[in-house]
């Protein structure tokens, strides 16, 4: 019987033969055993091992046993086995011990590489990456474009209001404007001495004249024609001596006041007054006029006068066509 042993190390390679020449069995092994006997004992017959290790022998200095002293009876069989694997275990711990070749793990008996496996299933997801560190800030861009203009926003709530603010810097003095002047009309007039009395149904005329700016009053016809519409006064004062008087206020012919003054015979002049309120538009005249009949008593003399007097009291110019 033979068996052959073959381990492959990385620093040495032992090969261990052993070879037992035929024997009969023993009386106490069973027919059909090929092995017997322990690797320590001397065997009927020849033995021979040899084993390689470093240079060294392993069984026997000599490398030979033959002739060695034989047991009268031969060991059990499974003694016999129970001592190979006990020999197997400790080569392969010894073999495990060695350092490994090529990061190769070296086996009982080589043979031809397996046919490669199958992919496995792919795993599962695993867990997200933390963030990786911000990168550097990168160089200023240049300013774009103007965009268009947007809509206009919505009015905000007003605000409150403000403290006062210092009072500003006076401004320079403006070109000289026109001055606006109420309109203005007056005039005043007396009649001179005279020994005749006015005719009557006619203008008294008035012809010596004490007032007369605007030129508003003609003593050569005794009237007095508006040119600044407007509510005017007027008033007649009259001196009355050697007959009754009575006159009247007339506007475009017709009587707006009536006056009366009886004379008695008396041997000193008496006096008569009148006026009245008159609403003039522009063109309107105005003038006094004696009554019928014998009440023409005007008198004017050096120490006594009859006058008439008219003057504006406010205007409608703003409403008139004469100064739109």
């Amino acid at each position: 019987m033979m068996i052959l042993l073959c381990l492959s190390f990385p620093l040495c390679k032992a090969e261990v033969k052993l070879k037992w020449s035929g024997r009969a069995p023993g009386p106490s092994e069973p027919e059909g055993s090929e092995e017997s006997g322990s690797t320590g004992a001397g065997r009927r017959g020849e033995c021979s091992q040899w084993g390689h290790h470093g240079g060294q022998l392993l069984a026997g200095e000599s490398g030979t046993c033959q002739g060695a002293t034989q047991p009268r009876h031969s060991p059990a069989p499974a003694q016999h086995s129970l001592a190979m694997k006990q020999l197997l275990v400790l080569l392969g711990m010894i073999a495990g011990a060695l350092q490994i070749e090529d990061n190769k793990i070296p086996s009982l008996c080589s043979g031809q590489p397996g046919l490669p496996g199958t992919p496995g299933v792919h795993g599962s997801q695993g867990l997200p990456g933390r963030d990786g560190r911000d990168g550097r800030d990168g160089a200023a861009g240049g300013q774009g474009d103007k965009g268009e203009m947007g809509p206009p926003g919505v009015p905000g709530p007003r605000g409150d209001m403000g403290s006062s603010g210092l009072n500003g810097l006076p401004g320079e003095k403006g070109a000289p404007g026109e001055c606006a002047v109420a309109p203005r009309s007056a005039f005043s007039a007396k009649l001179s001495e005279a020994r005749s009395p006015p005719a009557a149904d006619q203008p008294v005329r008035f012809d010596e004249v004490l007032l007369n700016e605007q030129g508003h009053y003609d003593p050569a016809t005794g009237k007095f024609t508006c040119e600044v519409p407007g509510l005017y006064y007027f008033a007649v004062h009259a001196t009355v001596y050697r007959t009754s008087l009575q006159f009247d206020l007339v506007k475009n012919g017709r009587s707006v006041a009536s006056f009366f003054q009886f004379y008695g015979n008396w041997p000193k002049p008496t006096s008569l007054s009148g006026g009245s309120l008159v609403r003039l538009e522009p063109e309107d005249e105005v003038w006094v006029q004696v009554g019928v009949g014998d009440y023409i008593g005007f008198y004017s003399s050096v120490k006594t006068d009859s006058t008439f007097t008219g003057f504006l009291i406010y205007s409608y110019w703003q409403n008139s066509a004469v100064f739109a």
